[in-house]
């Protein structure tokens, strides 16, 4: 059961001291205080935990300081959609919104080599308009002597373009707490020039310590990605560990499975999720079209595959893109292959909003249809 606070109620309030203190006195309940920053105000949810079956909701309702009561089902219980819950779907972060009803680009390096082609990348996105980019410098790798990244020795000059560029959210992923502690410091260090969302990565689904950890910070969102060798509900239970810690500001990324039935694609494309992850839970959904695919091939129509992939993921209502580009692919340190170049840019931001305005006719359509 989650309580819904009137938004004028704060932890120091006597009305909130008063329902913590009846609802300390309730048999086999426990309660956990979650507090919802948005840009004006923060709201405040209480979570019960326990036999809340036998808890009348008219009653809890009426006690002080509670605006709703939402009663949840078993799983997902702080990201999932239950009956009359009316929470919102997304969050702002650095200036920039989150939600399942909007579409964000996350083109750029899958691995930060050096700062000239950083420096190139930013600047073509910010010709094209994009607030958002991808960074990564610290690359769990399969084979260990393989590149795996520079570390925080890229982040100052990293967080440093990003700020001369209008870069606002950079999506980095981390494999360790101590890359958590090495970011914050090298924001601070740099003065806070733009905003990181940490990644988990595939690997890292079902690390629940370090999940833990993640949860625990609320200064960055979260973009957690589904486990390549995992179930959709265990990967989903991997985000409700994220926001059972503290932070529900998580968006949920469909990368590909790992099976040899996508050959020739490196995995096999998910995309179909996309609807079904929005209706399980209140999550902005991402498509990774980049690692789904693996390559650079093109159809008997000229369109390369990773933009075909990328158009059916938003064509049934992808929130955010994560996609590799590279100023010169052939000497990329990772994934070189499957990345798109500065050339390819503008076309593949022009494909994706085709795809985004068939989906949004598309809803438009099932709203004018009789019920």
């Amino acid at each position: 059961m989650i309580l819904i606070l009137h938004p004028e109620i704060d932890k120091e309030s006597s009305e909130f001291s008063a329902l913590m203190e009846h609802l300390a006195n309730l048999p086999d309940i426990q309660s956990r205080v979650h507090e919802e920053r948005g840009t004006e105000q923060v709201l405040t949810e209480v979570y019960l935990v326990g036999n809340t079956a036998a808890l009348d909701a008219d009653e809890i309702g009426a006690l002080p300081a509670v605006e709703r009561v939402v009663r949840v089902s078993e799983e997902y219980r702080i990201l999932g959609r239950h009956r009359d819950d009316q929470r919102p779907t997304g969050f702002d972060y650095n200036g920039v919104h989150f939600d399942q009803d909007n579409l964000n680009i996350f083109a750029g390096l899958c691995a930060v080599d050096n700062p000239e082609h950083v420096e190139q990348m930013m600047k073509a996105l910010q010709d094209n308009g994009q607030v958002c980019t991808r960074m990564g410098a610290y690359k769990p790798r399969t084979n260990p002597y393989s590149f795996q990244g520079h570390g925080k020795s890229c982040l100052p000059y990293v967080f440093e373009l990003a700020g001369k560029y209008g870069i606002k959210v950079i999506a980095m992923e981390i494999t360790h707490e101590s890359h958590l502690d090495e970011i914050n410091e090298a924001l601070e260090q740099t003065g806070n020039p733009t905003g990181v969302m940490l990644q988990i990565g595939t690997r890292n689904t079902q690390n629940f310590e370090l999940l833990k950890i993640v949860g625990r910070q609320q200064t960055h969102p979260v973009l957690l990605k589904r486990g390549f060798g995992i179930t959709l509900e265990e990967s989903l239970n991997a985000a409700e560990y994220l926001a059972s810690e503290g932070n529900s500001r998580v968006i949920f990324a469909l990368r590909g499975m790992k099976t040899n039935m996508g050959d020739p694609h490196r995995n096999f494309v998910d995309f179909s999720h996309v609807p079904v992850v929005k209706r399980l839970t209140r999550m902005p959904v991402c498509i990774d079209p980049s690692h789904s695919v693996g390559t650079r091939e093109a159809g008997a129509d000229g369109i390369l595959d990773v933009m075909h992939v990328a158009a059916q993921g938003v064509v049934v209502g992808a929130n955010m893109i994560l996609v590799d580009f590279h100023p010169h692919p052939g000497k990329a340190l990772v994934d070189g292959p499957q990345a798109l170049t500065m050339n390819e840019l503008p076309y593949f931001i022009e494909d994706v909003t085709i795809a985004r305005e068939a989906y949004e006719k598309r809803v438009a359509l099932i709203k004018r249809q009789p019920h």
